[in-house]
């Protein structure tokens, strides 16, 4: 095995162990969900980035089989929906230099796929549906909205629902574009470029990442 192999295969397993690492952490402690949320994509992102396509398959391999281990066979490839596939595109889009809104949009639906999917997993576990949650969340979303505008609507089932499907595409988008953002300022400085901001974002992401 050559010196550049050994090193793949190393940076491969410290990724994927990091990732599994974040992944017990978001799932299991009860504080700093965001942070980990926003750390869990970024180390396969970044392996895929310096390393190439296999290795970061190699990688979301690798973490499956060790959450499948610890977690069993539900909780551990819970990750891939959304964060085990994001990484794979984002990490794609970035070594590609896509532009942005491309890996934007792409992340953003993969991430509202991949809550869905998760939603429907969890609400099988815990024998409740879980989406009745988010529905009020989008119907206190419009009454609020309504009232601001002071308007005497009273929303039916169907406004409901589309107001819950906007409150989760506009958690991504903002998730999303942070991903971007944090990777645009640490990447560079791991020798792993990154394309570019479209210049309409710049002010977004003003600081040097070089």
């Amino acid at each position: 095995m050559s010196k550049t192999e050994a090193v793949r295969m190393m940076e491969t397993s410290y990724m994927a162990a990091a990732s599994a690492l974040i992944w017990i952490c978001l799932y299991y402690l009860p504080i700093g969900g965001s942070i980990f949320r926003l750390a869990l994509p970024l180390p396969l992102a970044l392996l895929q980035v310096r390393r190439g396509s296999n290795s970061s398959l190699e990688g979301v391999f690798l973490m499956v089989i060790l959450l499948l281990a610890l977690m069993g066979p539900v909780r551990g490839p819970l990750v891939l929906f959304p964060y085990g596939f994001l990484s794979i595109w984002l990490g794609w889009s970035w070594r590609k230099r896509i532009n942005w809104w491309i890996s934007w949009a792409g992340g953003v639906f993969i991430g509202v796929f991949g809550f869905l999917v998760r939603v429907m997993i969890l609400s099988l576990l815990v024998g409740e549906n879980l989406w009745v949650i988010i529905t009020r969340a989008g119907a206190g979303m419009l009454e609020k909205l309504l009232g601001i505008l002071n308007l005497p609507l009273m929303p039916d089932m169907t406004q409901v629902q589309f107001a819950a499907i906007l409150l989760v595409i506009f958690q991504e988008l903002i998730y999303v574009f942070a991903l971007h953002a944090i990777a645009f300022w640490v990447f560079p400085r791991l020798r792993a470029p990154m394309p570019s901001p479209p210049e309409i974002l710049n002010g977004l992401v003003a600081l040097d990442p070089l």
